[in-house]
C-alpha cells in the first residue's frame, strides 16, 4: 500500500533512519522505489530536501523527478550532483550537466557540474575560467579556477595558468572573510609566486 501523499516525509524519513541503522542500501532502494512511485514529482522534491546531502536517497527520487520533469535544471543539476558523489563518473554526470544548461542557461550549479566533469586539465581549467567570467561573483567558481589553473602551471609549466592562478587567488584574498582563509591563500600564493620553471 502507497503512503498517502502527506506521509511522504515520514515515510522517507523512516526508510532513511531504517537505512542507517542497518546498512541495507538494497532495503532502502526498495523503500524509496515504493515511495517514489506513489508520489507527485512536486511531492517528492519536497520530501526529499533534507535528504539532498544523501546522494543514494537523493539521486533515486530525482531519478523520477527528472524523468517526469526533463526540463527541470535545479533538479537535473541535483541528480547530476548525487550521481557525482556516487561515482557514476564524469561523462554520465557531464551529459545530465549539458541538459540542465540547455533547460537554464543562467543555472550556476549547471555551470558548476560542466566545469567539474571535464576530465582534461587544461580544458577544465578553461572551464572554469568560462563560469567566473559568466558569473563574477561567484567565489566558488574563482577558488576552482584558481586550484585547477595552478595544477595546470605545475603540471605543464604553463606561465600563463601560473598568471591566472595568481590573479584568482589574489582576488579571492582581497574577498576573504576572515584571516584565516586570508593566511591560507597568502601560502598558496607565496608558493606560486616562487615557483620556478
Amino acid at each position: 500500500m502507497i503512503a498517502p501523499l502527506l506521509d511522504l516525509p515520514a515515510a522517507l524519513a523512516d526508510a532513511v533512519a531504517a537505512y542507517e541503522a542497518s546498512g541495507n542500501i538494497g532495503g532502502l532502494m526498495e523503500r524509496l522505489h515504493h515511495l517514489r512511485d506513489g508520489a507527485t514529482p512536486d511531492a517528492l522534491v519536497a520530501a526529499a530536501e533534507p535528504w539532498l546531502h544523501m546522494p543514494e536517497v537523493a539521486g533515486p527520487l530525482y531519478e523520477r523527478i527528472v524523468e517526469d520533469q526533463p526540463n527541470n535544471a535545479r533538479a537535473l543539476v541535483i541528480l547530476a550532483n548525487a550521481y557525482w558523489l556516487s561515482g557514476r563518473g564524469p561523462e554520465v554526470v557531464g551529459d545530465i550537466a549539458t541538459r540542465a544548461l540547455s533547460a537554464d542557461p543562467e543555472n550556476r550549479g549547471a555551470w558548476h557540474m560542466w566545469a567539474l566533469t571535464e576530465g582534461n586539465q587544461r580544458d577544465r581549467t578553461i572551464r572554469w575560467l568560462q563560469v567566473t567570467q559568466r558569473f563574477p561573483e561567484d567565489m566558488l567558481a574563482k577558488a576552482a579556477l584558481a586550484d585547477n589553473a595552478a595544477s595546470l602551471a605545475s603540471a605543464e609549466h604553463d606561465r600563463e595558468a601560473l598568471a591566472m592562478a595568481i590573479s584568482a587567488y589574489e582576488e579571492l584574498w582581497n574577498n576573504s572573510p576572515t584571516e584565516q582563509q586570508r593566511a591560507a591563500l597568502e601560502t598558496a600564493l607565496n608558493t606560486l609566486r616562487n615557483y620556478q620553471f
